[in-house]
């Protein structure tokens, strides 16, 4: 901005004066100023020489030529307002106050960027429901039995997280599910256990350069079986990547999320769900000790619609233990019935693949029952006499299949029921005081973006 003795003048002040003024700033306007500051008019070169020609001298005060029907805009008005102005009326806009003081002059060589804005990082990582396969995708299953293979897809149901870097080194950390707060002066400081262990354990992996504050939160409960340590990982990496000039991949983004869950932190569990979210939609994945294989079904929104109406979450309660479960796997994965329950489980999946490609949905159901029957063989930890009862209750109130999700012990069931009886099943299962909701499925996987707080225009 100019200096704004260069722009504005007193209107007790003389005509000669303003000449002065007007010589120095190159703009061939003032904005005259009364006894309060508030601008009242403008006074051009070309307004002083009309009045001059009545009789006034340079000695006369500027209330004498000033014109106070003159143009301006309000501070925080919209941009374009401005140069509008500036493209068919005047060419030179005061911008003024509340007050009626000025702020800012903008003109058509003249127009002040607003100053940089305070800038967030945001994510949002979907959940994803499996079909089959789950347990096949343990490191120590897939490298010992010629690899695994899991179908999956994600739905419209996420973890969210938002991050604010800071000009210190100090962090804090926020989680709205679990309502906790962490902070520490630096990361050196932010230590491991304790509260929110796992948001830690990511930030420990990325070792940022600065201080921030980060929140998380998620739109379904802890335990649910829908992977969601995995998305509210990725959601937070998501978030960090938003300020890196070199940013990771998909790939990478999952295989951080596995590395601060399962090795940083050291909770037994699959790969499934950290590729899940970041890659999205439906994918048929496979496990192999050199590489892992992400493939992309793609299906006809039809049938995706059809699914969609086929489909039925059951929540069935928390307190499940995911790692305790997965390590009973590991226990068990070299008895006869767990490795022929894998065998079966990997069978299924490609089964349900084809039926899923060709849009047939009834058999799909049909191989969701026999894969959570191949699934509880995994591990007795897996199911319960209150789970089977209420898979059970299911079956005999029209659904053709369903399985647990996630690891088991507690969670989502996702059932699969014939047209025409989806809401005698639903108004069955809430009778029985299970809650239960549609499905929509996502296609993106996880979606990151920076946001701004507008600064004012001046």
């Amino acid at each position: 901005m100019l200096e704004r003795t260069l722009v504005t003048i007193a209107e007790t002040e003389t005509i000669e004066e303003a000449f002065r003024r007007l010589n120095a700033n190159m703009l061939g306007i003032l904005f005259a100023q009364d006894a309060s500051g508030r601008i009242v008019g403008a006074v051009t070169d070309g307004d002083i020489r009309r009045r001059m020609l009545t009789g006034i001298t340079i000695q006369d005060r500027v209330a004498s030529c000033i014109n106070r029907n003159f143009v301006w805009a309000p501070i925080g008005g919209p941009r374009e307002q401005i140069l509008k102005l500036l493209d068919q009326r005047v060419h030179v806009v005061p911008i003024l106050d509340g007050e009626g003081q000025l702020v800012d002059v903008f003109s058509r060589e003249l127009f002040n960027l607003s100053e940089e804005s305070e800038v967030f990082a945001r994510a949002r990582s979907p959940v994803r429901i499996s079909f089959s396969g789950g347990g096949t995708d343990l490191t120590h299953y897939f490298v010992a039995n010629d690899g695994g293979a899991v179908i999956s897809a994600t739905i419209k149901m996420y973890a969210h997280a938002t991050l604010r870097r800071r000009s210190d080194p100090s962090i804090r950390i926020y989680s709205h599910d679990f309502r906790r707060t962490v902070e520490a002066d630096n990361l050196a400081e932010l230590g491991t256990g304790g509260d929110l262990a796992l948001i830690k354990s990511v930030v420990r992996l990325i070792k940022p350069t600065y201080g921030f504050e980060l929140e998380v939160s998620a739109d379904f409960p802890v335990g649910s079986g829908l992977g969601g340590s995995a998305v509210v990982s990725s959601a937070i990496i998501g978030c960090f990547n938003e300020f890196r000039g070199d940013q990771w991949d998909r790939h990478e983004i999952a295989e951080m999320a596995f590395q601060a869950e399962r090795l940083m932190l050291n909770i037994p569990g699959g790969w499934q769900d950290q590729y899940a979210t970041v890659f999205g939609g439906f994918n048929h994945m496979e496990f192999f000790s050199d590489q892992n294989t992400i493939v992309p079904l793609r299906l006809d929104p039809n049938i995706i619609a059809e699914l969609e109406e086929s489909l039925v979450l059951c929540y069935a309660g928390s307190g499940r233990d995911s790692g305790a479960i997965h390590r009973d796997q590991k226990a068990q994965h070299e008895t006869s019935d767990a490795v022929a329950a894998a065998a079966k489980q990997k069978e299924v999946t490609r089964d349900i693949r084809r039926h899923l490609l060709r849009g047939q949905l009834l058999e799909c159901g049909r191989l969701i029952d026999e894969a959570w029957h191949a699934k509880r063989k995994l591990s007795s930890k897996i199911s319960s006499e209150a789970i089977d009862a209420i898979y059970d209750f299911a079956k005999q109130h029209g659904a053709v299949g369903g399985k647990l999700l996630g690891a088991g012990g507690g969670g989502y069931f996702l059932f699969f029921v014939r047209p025409f009886e989806r809401y005698q099943l639903i108004a069955a299962l809430e009778q029985q005081g299970h809650r239960c909701s549609r499905i929509m499925f996502e296609e993106n996987g996880l979606r990151t973006w920076k946001s701004r707080v507008p600064a004012r225009l001046a």
